[in-house]
């Protein structure tokens, strides 16, 4: 779909150029540009891409104007100008576009030569007719709202934290030292996945700013927030879930001991734990999950504590430190379950 509005305004920008009055349809070409430039996912997206744009062009006409009024071209002149451009797009201020800075002050100095001025109003001119049309289209013409994507990531960290947390728990419940090593290694995958989900929520906020089809399509893009922060949550204690059995397996980073009496409570408690995210579509089996997950980590505690007394705080600490983590994962998730609980209970009302 962006595809296609990119290139009907890109259409429609060409049609319209050569009707501009003066000196503007000598340079019908830069109207095209200037609706590619709009055409960005959302419409708080091009409205920001478009005003930058013309604030980059304003600001190289300016400059390039300056060399021409109080000098003339030359290689020392426009070495300063393009020099001064780019320290101007390095502040930041005007974005992905910050490039057109430098470009249009060459562009507007050596294309545009003896007739600078005029180059420099067609330029805009067509440029400023693509933007408009860029915006309106992307305004006019389905303009995007990325809510889906949201579910479908949030739905997919959810089960890459499921999976690694199962492979975890099978790795316990196999000879020690597990054989199977992919789940140590995985754990930096799950870095990449939370910044992807995050990424997607972004851009559903900002998809619905401006946009007339959210009123119609509404979403609690806050509740996505926090369901978020409660994964980015869960993501940290799987890790270091992740740290201590490496560190029991291959004594890195930290090398720690792990009661081999342990490794079958701690199993179940993990993979508990994996199936409440992997059940979280059905608010039945979830909660079911939860309080199953809940059980397994109260025979886990239990189990720890009446060993505590023929162990050394060494021998037990992984398996305190994993417990710790899982009661803090349950708690994340229990969270987001009796938010979710609260909204049917609204709902019903």
């Amino acid at each position: 779909m962006q595809a296609a509005k990119t290139g009907l305004a890109v259409a429609i920008a060409w049609m319209l150029a050569p009707y501009l009055p003066g000196v503007a349809d000598n340079y019908p070409y830069y109207a095209p540009l200037g609706a590619i430039v709009a055409m960005y996912p959302t419409l708080m997206g091009s409205m920001k891409n478009a005003a930058q744009t013309l604030g980059s062009l304003a600001v190289a006409i300016a400059l390039a104007g300056a060399v021409i009024i109080f000098s003339s071209p030359s290689v020392l002149t426009m070495s300063l100008a393009v020099g001064l451009g780019a320290l101007i797009a390095a502040t930041g201020w005007f974005g992905a576009n910050r490039e057109y800075i430098p470009v249009t002050v060459l562009f507007v100095l050596i294309i545009g030569g003896p007739d600078a001025d005029d180059y420099s109003l067609g330029y805009l001119e067509q440029a400023t007719l693509g933007i408009v049309v860029g915006l309106l289209v992307n305004l006019l013409v389905f303009p995007a709202l990325t809510h889906n994507a949201v579910d479908q990531q949030l739905s997919n960290f959810r089960r890459v934290l499921a999976d690694h947390l199962a492979d975890i728990a099978e790795a316990l419940a196999e000879s020690w030292p597990p054989e199977r090593d992919g789940w140590a290694s995985a754990k930096n995958s799950l870095v990449a996945v939370s910044r992807q989900v995050r990424e997607a929520v972004l851009l559903a906020d900002e998809s619905r700013k401006a946009n007339p089809r959210a009123r119609r399509y509404r979403r609690d893009v806050k509740a996505d927030y926090d369901e978020l922060a409660a994964l980015e949550n869960v993501t940290f204690h799987v890790r270091d879930i992740t740290d201590v059995l490496t560190g029991a397996v291959w004594g890195t980073p930290i090398k720690v001991q792990l009661r081999p009496e342990l490794r079958p409570a701690l199993s179940e408690a993990l993979a508990a734990a994996a199936a409440v995210l992997r059940d979280w579509n059905s608010e039945d089996a979830r909660s079911a999950s939860h309080s199953a997950a809940t059980d397994a980590l109260a025979e886990l505690t239990a189990e720890i504590d009446d060993r505590k007394d023929t162990a050394s705080a060494t021998t037990m600490g992984a398996s305190a430190a994993i417990s710790m983590d899982l009661a803090r994962i349950l708690a994340a998730l229990n969270e987001r379950i009796e938010h979710a609980q609260a909204l049917d209970a609204e709902a019903a009302e």
